[in-house]
């Protein structure tokens, strides 16, 4: 009984979601996710490009002439992307800086998508813990809100180069703070992504030797395979699936796929853990699974928590309780 409540529950989240979601169209988008080198390629020439950015170590590096003139005032940080957009709102990082009073440790927050409010509570605790707590705007998201979009609909879409080029924004966006904590004297330096933020956790901590410790909450490794099964995307697959099968979104997305920086996220001084829930039709299971197999291949130093709930009724009492603890345990660990 209980379960079937909770996976009715999960549905009119998902239903209430939809609501706001247009229909959408494919886009090729070469521009927008690869905007040095030749744009007048087919998909064939964007799968060989996307192939070409996994193993280029720039693609997620700052650049060497970037140089933000970072703002802090009352508790928030803001400064210029790294990567300029269209949508000049976009632009401009925004982060929410909760600051504990004489620890020098610090956990980046990256919220899920289309998130409406920030989570006050898990800021107040850790930091009451001696963790310094920051909550980026993800792109598209809170202060950084396309004007007039009902939803983050540029952040994740049927635009194969926008959202390539959003999730690498967010990600050097995170790695932009964590030299802001390091100039600022912090050392210890953790993120936590939940849905589809714990992939820009996860590509953040893959790419910066700084992050210690990472909590992916409803995770997996492909991006492409999330959208073209979870509940939440039913729209983009629309959009795609006319010009593409899934075999190919996992070739164009592949920059953004956990799964090709398992070596990376297996790295000796990096901890992980994966939150993982049973009845999560947005973020399937055996995804996150398969994600995990690959890591403990690998040799990942990795903690799996397995709740009974689904991916929204994960913020329900008690799986939001159980979630907080095994999240206080990994950082104390």
């Amino acid at each position: 009984m209980l379960l079937s409540i909770l996976d009715r529950w999960d549905e009119q989240r998902a239903v209430q979601g939809e609501k706001v979601k247009a229909p959408e169209t494919f886009h090729l988008g070469v521009e927008e996710a690869f905007p040095d080198g030749d744009h007048n390629i087919d998909l064939d020439g964007f799968y060989r490009r996307a192939e070409m950015a996994v193993s280029d170590p720039s693609y997620y590096s700052l650049p060497d002439a970037y140089a933000p003139q970072f703002e802090y005032d009352n508790g928030w940080l803001s400064f210029a992307s790294s990567v300029q957009t269209g949508i000049p709102e976009n632009n401009r990082v925004v982060a929410k800086v909760n600051q504990a009073r004489s620890s020098r440790r610090a956990l980046l927050v990256f919220h899920h998508w289309n998130a409406s409010s920030r989570q006050s509570l898990l800021e107040g605790y850790f930091r009451r813990r001696g963790l310094t707590v920051i909550e980026v705007a993800m792109p598209y998201h809170f202060e950084r809100g396309r004007p007039g979009a009902a939803h983050a609909d540029f952040m994740l879409s049927a635009n194969l180069g926008r959202t390539l080029q959003s999730v690498r924004q967010a990600t050097l966006d995170g790695r932009s703070i964590i030299q802001w904590l390091k100039g600022r004297g912090f050392e210890g330096i953790s993120v936590l992504g939940m849905s589809l933020g714990s992939w820009v956790a996860g590509l953040v901590a893959a790419h910066d030797p700084d992050v210690s410790k990472a909590s992916l909450f409803l995770t997996a490794d492909s991006l492409a395979d999330m959208v073209w099964s979870g509940r939440a995307t039913h729209a983009i697959r629309k959009g795609l699936e006319p010009a593409m099968s899934l075999t190919d979104l996992r070739k164009a997305w592949r920059p953004c796929d956990l799964g090709a920086y398992v070596q990376r996220l297996s790295r000796s001084d990096l901890d992980l853990q994966v939150v993982l829930a049973r009845r999560d039709k947005v973020v399937r299971p055996d995804l996150t699974r398969r994600f995990v197999r690959d890591l403990k291949q690998a040799g990942a130093d990795l903690t799996l928590k397995e709740l009974p709930c689904g991916h929204y009724s994960l913020a329900l009492p008690p799986f939001s309780l159980m979630a907080g603890i095994s999240l206080q345990q990994f950082f104390e660990r």
